[in-house]
């Protein structure tokens, strides 16, 4: 099914961006784990629109309601399924009244009206970002578990926008905090306000930009994934690509191996001299090889395009093929970039849980109490 992912770690997500309300319904999450709010209402503040000038200025508080699987007068999880809800406050369908007849440039309108034969014209449905709050919700928890039992920690950062790329941080110690310093979200001070600069200018022109949304993953352990078509590369690249706006990925050095040798490109192991544990001394593999993890830090990056929704006017055509000029209304993201981050976090912590999840299945070793 297309509204769910993941294999033992399954979310489904529901709802259209104008609808009663949006949700996930999380099943594979083992029991006995207390529930993450704090960490959930934390990512779900850092996806919520209305942030900032450059962001969109819609309000949506996203109030988590948990409809099932806890412990009644408890946070832990029975190991059922979850469903968590949010409704929605501040739709304003009317915006869209006049869009029924006519294709939006570049959405998704004329490609669900082709694959359907009718859409959800408010809000663009599900193909709308408002979609990813419950990808975010259940990435959280996700993420919370990733965290307790191996000590995974995901952190993503804007680092370019409009051509201005952004200097690569220290991996070893960046965080959140140093992210979110800037409301662009990315950590390098002067590259930040130039992205700022950018984004603004953009949407005073009534037009977007895009750019480029890089991710780490420290402390993974070594093999989780698996051969051939469940690569955990794969796995990444399906998650990331499906995205609202996303348009691009790539994995550890990416396209600029393809300038490489193999002889600058290789990962030679070694034998640490405290731990006596086996690590690469690069890591232009980005921490996978052969689909599998190998214990260094996972890296990837994530393209995203600028938002299709310009404010000003376009050529389009109707659903009765006649040409017209389309003038946006509602409210929208001159960036999506922002407001990624805690969705490519997110989309990475599914991956990754329900890769660990499946590694325990994987030898019998891990099945003997």
């Amino acid at each position: 099914m297309s509204n769910s992912f993941g294999a033992t770690f399954r979310a489904t997500t529901f709802g259209e961006s104008h609808g009663g309300g949006l949700g996930v319904i999380v099943d594979g999450c083992p029991a006995g784990h207390p529930f993450p709010f704090a960490r959930i209402a934390a990512q779900l503040a850092r996806r919520r629109p209305g942030q900032s000038k450059l962001t969109s200025p819609r309000q949506e508080a996203d109030e988590l309601k948990v409809l099932s699987g806890l412990e009644p007068g408890t946070d832990l999880t029975l190991g059922t399924p979850i469903a968590m809800l949010f409704a929605n406050s501040d739709a304003r369908s009317h915006h869209y009244d006049d869009l029924a007849e006519l294709y939006r440039p570049s959405h998704a309108d004329y490609t669900y009206d082709a694959r359907y034969g009718l859409r959800a014209v408010a809000g663009g449905g599900r193909s709308s970002a408002r979609e990813t709050v419950g990808r975010v919700a259940a990435g959280a928890l996700a993420e919370d578990l990733l965290a307790t039992l191996h000590g995974v920690e995901i952190v993503a950062w804007v680092a370019e926008v409009a051509g201005v790329i952004a200097p690569l941080p220290d991996l070893t110690t960046l965080d959140r905090a140093l992210v979110d310093a800037s409301p662009v979200r990315c950590p390098d001070p002067a590259a930040a306000e130039a992205m700022i600069a950018a984004i603004d200018g953009a949407r005073r022109e009534g037009d977007t930009v895009g750019g480029v949304i890089r991710c780490i993953a420290r402390k993974v352990p070594a093999g989780w994934g698996a051969p051939v078509f469940d690569k955990l590369t794969a796995a990444l690249a399906q998650a990331m690509m499906s995205l609202p706006a996303s348009r691009g990925f790539e994995i550890g050095d990416g396209f600029a191996s393809t300038r490489l040798r193999g002889s600058q490109h290789n990962d030679p192991f070694a034998v640490h001299p405290d731990t006596g544990q086996i690590f690469t001394t690069t890591n232009h593999s980005g921490g996978i090889q052969g689909g599998i993890s190998n214990g260094e830090t996972i890296r990837f990056a994530v393209a995203f395009k600028p938002t299709a929704t310009l404010f000003r006017p376009q050529h389009t055509v109707t659903r009765d093929l006649q040409p017209v000029i389309f003038q946006p209304k509602g409210r929208h993201d001159p960036c999506v970039l922002p407001r990624a981050v805690p969705m490519v976090e997110a989309m990475a912590a599914l991956v990754l849980c329900d890769h660990m999840l499946r590694a325990r299945l994987a030898r019998v070793a891990d099945l003997v109490p």
